[in-house]
């Protein structure tokens, strides 16, 4: 089908309300944009590019657990929490009582997301993997009472009321073929369609058949990267689209609405394209200023440790770019010696500027890497 013919779906009536029954999107596509080809020529590229630094770069599962977690309170501050990236790298205990709800939602995302991948190792990306990391995601927090893991048996919508929504899902009855057709769709070989046109493809069916009564959004944005990895496009998962969605949050919503209103297709591909493009060139920038910032502390301030110390200093900066805040407590676990030795190198720590106080407290301190952390933040 050519991509200009695409019409999104119809609505159907059903009781009191019109639900928007989509298109299967299971089938051969011609793409022939000239603006959206150099948009995929481009981010290509950049991916590319990406990919050298994730296999170059030592350690770099390290900086990819910050990824996630960058990724983890970004997606879920879309729907409505407010754990910020500081808060989601401390414990729960040394959040604020009032916000570990919502801590609680953004460390099931990084546990969701953890899972996901590892699984990606024993199955394909499907529709059983999305149930398993769907349960993973809602387990113990706001939706563990709407059907975690299994796909919804009754009508969901986006808006405050299903009489003042603003889009109203297909009745439920249609979400396993939906689902299935999506499923297919991955994995059709037969169909040549170049992959980042697929998965944007595929992320706007997800969030048209909005299978889950909640949890949706999350799952959605997820499931980029679990198709980018799954297909070989990303060899680490080091590229989110959250942010992206995020700062253009009413022209993300308005995009997929526009599709199923107008099947304008071809605008939201080369809206997903730009993100893709942007995140891509931001995440190489990332790569970029850990390798500086490493550089410069490695030059500059490693080297001030006497000889008998150094192991310990360069346990500790290690330590800290997988888990950039801490305690003395952690400290002295990491370099098994007595408390005051551990206070003692974090204090040449906060000395240096590599490390600075977080909580203002006495007792309990905690310690946050924060050039680091600021890398992730822009």
């Amino acid at each position: 089908m050519n991509i200009n013919e695409f019409k999104a779906g119809k609505y159907e009536e059903q009781y009191e309300y019109q639900s928007f029954l989509p298109t299967p999107i299971n089938q051969e596509w011609i793409v022939s944009d000239s603006k959206t080809l150099t948009l995929l020529e481009e981010t290509n590229r950049l991916l590319g590019e990406l990919n050298a630094f994730s296999q170059l770069i030592p350690d770099v599962d390290f900086f990819i657990r910050m990824h996630i977690t960058k990724e983890a309170t970004t997606s879920s501050r879309i729907e409505g929490t407010q754990t910020n990236i500081e808060e989601a790298l401390v414990g729960k205990l040394d959040v604020d009582p009032e916000k570990r709800d919502d801590w609680q939602e953004v460390h099931n995302y990084i546990e969701a997301i953890n899972f996901a991948i590892k699984q990606l190792s024993h199955i394909p990306l499907s529709n059983r993997l999305l149930h398993e990391t769907h349960a993973v995601l809602l387990r113990g927090v706001r939706g563990k009472h709407k059907q975690p893991g299994e796909f919804r048996t009754s009508q969901n919508w986006i808006g405050v009321s299903l009489k003042h929504a603003t889009f109203i899902p297909p009745h439920h009855q249609h979400v396993p073929n939906l689902m299935s057709d999506l499923e297919k769709f991955m994995h059709n070989d037969q169909i040549y369609i170049p992959h980042l046109l697929k998965v944007a493809l595929i992320h706007y069916q997800f969030e048209t058949i909005h299978p889950f009564l909640d949890g949706n959004g999350r799952l959605g944005r997820l499931l980029i990267v679990l198709y980018l990895v799954s297909f070989g496009l990303l060899h680490k998962p080091a590229l989110y689209l959250s942010d992206f969605f995020e700062r253009h949050k009413g022209e993300y919503y308005d995009q997929l609405m526009a599709v199923r209103t107008t099947h304008k297709l071809e605008t939201w591909l080369q809206f997903f394209l730009l993100g893709m493009r942007e995140t891509t060139g931001m995440s190489i920038q990332v790569f970029k200023d850990i390798l500086a910032l490493k550089e410069r502390i490695e030059r500059e301030h490693l080297p001030t440790f006497h000889v008998r110390r150094q192991a310990n200093a360069q346990a500790l900066m290690q330590s800290l770019y997988r888990n950039p805040v801490t305690t003395i407590k952690m400290v002295t676990d990491l370099i098994q010696a007595q408390t005051n030795t551990a206070a003692a190198l974090i204090d040449d720590f906060v000395r240096l500027e590599i490390l600075k106080e977080l909580t203002g407290k006495r007792r309990n301190r905690l310690f946050i890497f924060e050039d680091y952390v600021r890398l992730f933040k822009r």
